[in-house]
């Protein structure tokens, strides 16, 4: 049996593309919407309150696939010059169950994240739509950046952080990017929305946001967490990226079903079968919709063995 090789985030890099990766991340939801993936919802380890080790584990059926990412989560890594989240991915032979490689996987998480916003933009967006705001502007805001602009034309993009250095920062990188001296002014008129920040109370609140608009959520992954008023949510046409996880781990959901707003049949589709046109992604041209991101297993273990297999 060959020494199983570790691959580093370098590597990993140059075996990504994101334009691969998006369509890549389309067949996996595709294939996971329609029970092609075998995958329990991903047990969380509370370290501490701003901490968290999370396990994802799945078997791609179709590939065939199989591996899981071990996570961590820990917002003080921020005052230590760290990134806050971290992650390895362990690929295994389907065949045997043989351990084929140890990848990092810090950089597919955050790619494979983009990746999967860039594909609920391409069936979920307005044809039309010219204006980005990206509400952030950490390491999800540069990934967003990029996969955003490869499906749709954006004439106007806009970001506001809620730390001025670190959005001057991140303009001074994206020259084409406009800063916005405030979360509402980001939204005004934006037909795009990408929350991509660690906050866990709404960033953008109902009425800012214009009829027509699809709005991304990838941050607020535990159950008492929110990133979007609830008003906005009930407002809106939801797709996710799988039922079970966000009736689990979405406080944008479970808080809201909580409170009365709405029931778990809010939930309209999950994006694999958006993906595979058993589900709508939005009715017409004035219907919001928004995308709520928690990440998928499958998605980690497509992404690592298509770094396996450019070996």
């Amino acid at each position: 049996m060959n020494t199983p090789k570790w691959i580093g985030e370098e590597e990993v890099r140059e075996r990504l593309p994101m334009p691969k990766l998006i369509d890549l991340m389309a067949e996996t939801l595709a294939s996971f919407s329609t029970a092609q993936v075998e995958q329990p919802v991903r047990t969380v380890v509370e370290v501490a309150s701003d901490a968290f080790f999370g396990v994802m584990p799945a078997l791609i059926r179709t590939t065939p696939a199989l591996g899981a990412k071990l996570v961590t989560v820990f917002g003080s890594n921020i005052a230590k010059g760290l990134p806050t989240h971290l992650a390895t991915i362990l690929l295994l032979d389907p065949a045997t169950g043989a351990l084929l490689t140890v990848m990092d996987g810090r950089y597919i998480t955050e790619a494979r994240t983009a990746a999967v916003s860039a594909v609920s933009t391409r069936y979920m967006a307005r044809e039309d739509a010219s204006v980005l705001a990206l509400i952030g502007s950490g390491v999800q805001a540069h990934s967003h950046l990029e996969a955003l602009t490869l499906v749709r034309n954006f004439r106007e993009i806009r970001c506001w952080s809620p730390t001025r250095s670190n959005l001057d920062r991140f303009v001074a990188e994206h020259p084409q990017v406009q800063p916005a001296d405030s979360a509402q002014a980001a939204v005004a008129g934006a037909d795009v929305i990408a929350l991509v920040t660690a906050s866990t109370t709404p960033v953008i609140q109902n009425e800012w946001v214009q009829d027509g608009t699809h709005v991304i959520a990838v941050g607020a992954c535990r159950p008492t967490h929110r990133e979007i008023d609830p008003k906005l949510v009930a407002r809106a046409r939801l797709i996710v990226d799988s039922r079970a996880a966000a009736l689990k781990e979405s406080g944008d959901v479970v808080l809201a079903i909580q409170e009365g707003l709405f029931g778990p049949e809010h939930i309209k589709g999950e994006l694999g079968e958006v993906v595979s046109g058993s589900c709508k992604g939005r009715d017409n041209t004035t219907q919001v919709t928004i995308f709520k991101s928690l990440g998928l297993a499958c998605e980690d273990v497509a992404a690592a063995d298509l770094v396996f297999d450019l070996i």
